[in-house]
């Protein structure tokens, strides 16, 4: 007796439109893949809960991850950055009477680092925080975004950087 033939369907998640495109070439050849920007999009389209199970299994990699992240690492040291700020509303990097208008990414990335001046924001939870999903260990995407605040910043003349904390993350520092 045959059994009835089951399809298959891959998902793939990739942040970025080039990741995407390089996996779209690489499962070219399965008869059915889905690619996402996220996982929260990959459990929107499968139907699943945003939120984590309240089971008594084990956790998964993902949880124990979004634990180790969650708790901020932060420099005593480092002063309050008065004079620069994000609004919102508008989408703007201000420092004192400029501003410079961002683009949605280099908004959520200085909303996590402006609004914690001096705390180390780690790759893993910024990846969360900005684009709602799990650092998969490459680091362009983020590094690009800071290349461009940091442009941003010099044509400010704002006495605050971002500084990279090698192997960790980043955090904004007086100049």
């Amino acid at each position: 007796m045959m059994g009835i033939p089951t399809a298959s369907l891959v998902i793939g998640i990739a942040s970025s439109p080039d990741e995407r495109r390089q996996l779209a070439q690489l499962l070219a050849g399965n008869a059915a893949f889905l690619i996402v920007s996220s996982v929260s999009q990959a459990r929107e389209f499968l139907g699943m809960p945003q939120t984590p199970r309240t089971t008594a299994s084990p956790p998964t990699e993902a949880a124990v991850t979004e634990t180790a992240i969650a708790a901020p690492v932060e420099d005593v040291n480092a002063p309050p950055h008065s004079g620069l700020s994000v609004d919102s509303d508008r989408r703007v990097l201000r420092w004192r009477d400029r501003e410079i208008e961002l683009t949605p990414l280099e908004h959520d990335f200085l909303r996590c680092l402006v609004g914690t001046p001096g705390q180390i924001w780690t790759y893993e939870r910024l990846h969360l925080k900005v684009w709602g999903n799990v650092h998969l260990g490459r680091g362009s995407d983020m590094h690009s975004v800071v290349r461009r605040v940091r442009r941003k910043l010099a044509w400010l003349n704002a006495t605050a950087t971002i500084h990279a904390v090698r192997g960790v993350g980043f955090r904004l520092a007086p100049s």
